[in-house]
Formats: structure tokens, sequence, C-alpha cells
């Protein structure tokens, strides 16, 4: 008995518990140190850790950053394709400085001072585009003044405010980007293009700019798509993995409640009878050997139980594998089993056709029953137990095992004492209710109701 209690408690909590270890949980050890996370190894595929892809160089490092956490945390590096960008951003930048400043040359309106002063502003913007993933704001914020002074630096301001568009939320582009357009008709009202009506002039920036910032959020909204997409699938993973560890505990409780329910019954009568041989070894041949055959037989039934639950456990069956399931039409036979070892049971069946009860709601009631008569076994021995099941379609199925309190002191019998509770359970699950407890005159009651559909 103490090896299947150790059984069940297996299967109800996946821990497995010695025998004659106490049931209530041990003290938990002092604590020890937590020693530093090993590193993250990724697999030998063409996939890295969290659905990455094994060869990083061509993804963003921002982008990088997001979906891998195991990355570190700080500014994360730039990878080959960063490098390759900022650096095409650089030779953009320059060459529009190179065409802003041969044009800034040949104009006679502004002095060659004034021209090698732009130029040199020019030299430092392009310069300053190699900060714009590190301070993509600032570098933006500096290059308004900077781009209002200076034709040669135009290249790099539209470069810092794309990287805005792209590394910040959305509102500080649509600050920068209407900063920019209110600045557009005061540079060309101070340097207007000599090629080019004023107004013709500003339009054609003004819409130059717009289509820079649109395509940074574009580039944005893309990524926060992507990054959102692996959000979903991260916590569907989640949710998944949640789901088949409950299912993986459902089916061990109701594997437990299998166990406890067929094989309590069969092992209690296998005890009662081995301890009557025990106590009484001087007992008539008729007798010892009618109680050697209860012993037998009730093996029996509980080595086929088991051998049954662990086949559900190996092949993964439903309950109705195997035997058919015992229903009300069985309780005739589960009385006189217990009758035949020497219980006084007496059975008040109400019913009119037996058979007719719903499998779930027979299988529930006989259970109960099943269970009744082993507690009055084990707890008030020689007492006549009475069981009593009526009901029918649309009344509901009302089962009732009631003892009187044992006559003599009983000894403490050691149980595992979650057989009620799974009863309890049950009765819930099939939409009914159960009771139990201690009468007045000493005596235990169980009492259930369930529905049975008309």
């Amino acid at each position: 008995m103490e090896g299947v209690r150790s059984a069940l408690g297996l299967l109800r909590t996946g821990r497995l518990r010695r025998p004659g270890a106490p049931l209530v949980p041990a003290a938990r050890p002092a604590p020890q140190p937590v020693p530093a996370p090993a590193p993250v190894s990724r697999p030998a595929t063409g996939q890295a850790g969290y659905g990455l892809p094994r060869h990083r160089w061509f993804l963003p490092s921002a982008v990088i950053a997001e979906l891998d956490p195991g990355a570190g945390r700080g500014r994360p590096r730039r990878t080959v394709r960063d490098w390759v960008v900022d650096f095409g951003c650089f030779v953009l930048a320059v060459l529009i400085a190179c065409a802003a400043g041969a044009t800034v040359g040949h104009d006679h309106h502004i002095s060659q001072g004034l021209a090698a002063a732009d130029r040199g502003l020019g030299g430092l913007a392009c310069l300053a585009v190699w900060l714009r993933r590190r301070w993509p704001l600032g570098l933006a914020v500096a290059m308004l003044p900077v781009g209002l002074v200076s034709d040669t630096s135009g290249g790099a301001c539209m470069i810092a405010l794309f990287t805005v568009a792209v590394h910040r939320p959305f509102k500080y582009a649509v600050w920068l980007g209407g900063a920019q357009f209110a600045l557009i008709p005061v540079f060309y009202w101070l340097r207007p293009d000599p090629g080019m009506p004023y107004l013709a002039s500003v339009a054609v920036t003004a819409l130059f700019t717009a289509a820079v910032v649109g395509w940074g959020m574009f580039v944005r909204s893309k990524r926060q798509l992507m990054l959102s997409l692996r959000d979903r699938a991260r916590r569907a993973e989640t949710e998944a993995a949640l789901r088949a560890e409950q299912a993986q505990r459902l089916a061990r409780e109701e594997i437990a409640r299998e166990m406890h329910d067929v094989l309590a019954h069969r092992l209690t009568l296998l005890s009662v009878h081995a301890g009557a041989l025990e106590f009484r070894p001087d007992a008539p041949r008729e007798e010892i050997a009618r109680a050697a055959g209860v012993i037998r037989e009730s093996a029996h039934d509980a080595l086929q139980d088991l051998r049954e639950i662990i086949g559900v456990l190996r092949a993964g069956d439903s309950d109705d594998a195997g035997r058919p399931q015992p229903t009300l039409a069985a309780l005739d036979a589960l009385v006189a089993e217990c009758r035949l070892a020497g219980m006084k049971v007496v059975l008040v069946d109400r019913l009119a056709d037996p058979a007719a009860a719903p499998a779930s709601v027979g299988r529930t009631a006989y259970r109960i029953v099943q269970e009744g008569l082993t507690n009055a076994r084990k707890h008030a021995p020689g007492t006549e137990v009475t069981v009593t099941v009526v009901g029918g379609p649309v009344d509901g199925l009302t089962v009732t095992v009631l003892n009187p309190a044992p006559p003599g002191e009983v000894p403490h019998v050691p149980g595992s004492g979650q057989g009620l509770i799974g009863l309890t359970e049950r009765a819930t699950l099939a939409g009914g209710t159960l009771d139990h407890g201690t009468g007045d005159d000493g005596g235990f009651r169980v009492w259930a109701w369930l529905p049975w559909p008309g």
C-alpha cells in the first residue's frame, strides 16, 4: 500500500516519495550561490538561438539586439551590414557635399571666405555621419542650424533626419521633420537658388524631405512588424508549452484517481483478510480457505487493473481503452464482492433501468460507492453499510453511502486522504455535487448528486 501511495504521489506531483517518508514537504536547504549563467550554445544548423539566422552579419545590429535577449546589454556593436550602410551614407554625403561645394564656388554672391567656411562645415557634417547610430537624435538636432548656413551639409542633414525616423519613435521624427520644413523657406530666402524660382526650390526640397522622413518611417514600421511577429511566436511557444504541461498534469491526476479508485478497493480487501488470517491462525479450514480465495482473487484483480493502468501510461490510450468501465449495472457485483469478503452491505436500488444511465454518470456513481465501501471497511469494520441509489432522467441521480460508528476502538489505518477529494472533483466535473462528513451519532455519510439528462 505504501508503494502505491508513493506512485500516486509521483503521478500527481511528478516527484517520487520514498516509502516511509513523511507526506509533509521537507525543509528547504539553505540557498546556494547562483552560478553565472552559461553561454548560450548555438545549434550546428543554419539557425542560431531564438530563431535568428546563424550568419547575422547581414542583419542590422538594432534588430539583433531586439530579437536576441542574450546579445548583451548596452549599445549593440555594428555588424558587417551596418558598416556597409554607414560607409554608403558617408560616401553619399560626401558626393552631395562635393556637388554643393562646386556650386558654392561658382556663386559670385558668396565670398571666398564664406565658401571655405561652407566647405569646412560640410566636411565636418560628413564626418559626423559616422556618429548617427550612437547619437541619432542629438546629431539631427545639431544638423538643423548647420544645414541652415551650409549648402554642403545638406546630404548629411537628410541622412541624420532619416536615421531619426528609423531608430526613434514617431514623435521625434515628426518634430524634427516639422522643424526642417519650417527652415526650408528661411534657407532659400537667405540663399536663393539662381537656377530655380523660390517657390519651386521650396516645394522640391520639402517634397524630398517628406520622402526621406516617410522612407525612414517605413523602414521602422517593417522592423516593428518583424519584432511583433517574433514576440507573437515566442508567446505562442510559451502558451503551447504551458498547455502541454497542464495536459500532462491533468493526465497524471486522472491516472492517479483511477489507480486510487481501482487499487484501493482491491488492496483493502486483501489487507483485511490477510489481517484476519494473522490474528486467527486457529480458524476453521473452511474460513481459512475462503479468506485465502478472496486474497488470491483480490490480488489477481489488482494486478490486472495495474497492468491496464501501466498499459495506459505506456501507450497513451484514454480511460475507455482496455476492459469496459464499470457502470451502475455493476453495483450488484461490487456489493456481492464486499459481502463475500465479510462486510454487511444493504443495497437500496430504486432505479428502474440502471443500464439506461449515461456511461459517465454510471461510472462516477460506481466510483463513489466503491470508495464509500472501502472507507467503511477501513475505518468502521464490522458495521452495516447502507448504499442507496435513487433517481432517474431529469431529476438526476442521488447516491448515499452511510455507515454507523464502529462499536469499538479502531486502529489507525494509514491513508493518503485523496479518495474523497478525488470523488468531489469527479462529481464536480460531471456537473454534480458531493458532500461527506460525520453525523451526530458518529457515523459517516457520503452523499452525491449527479445530473441525468432526460
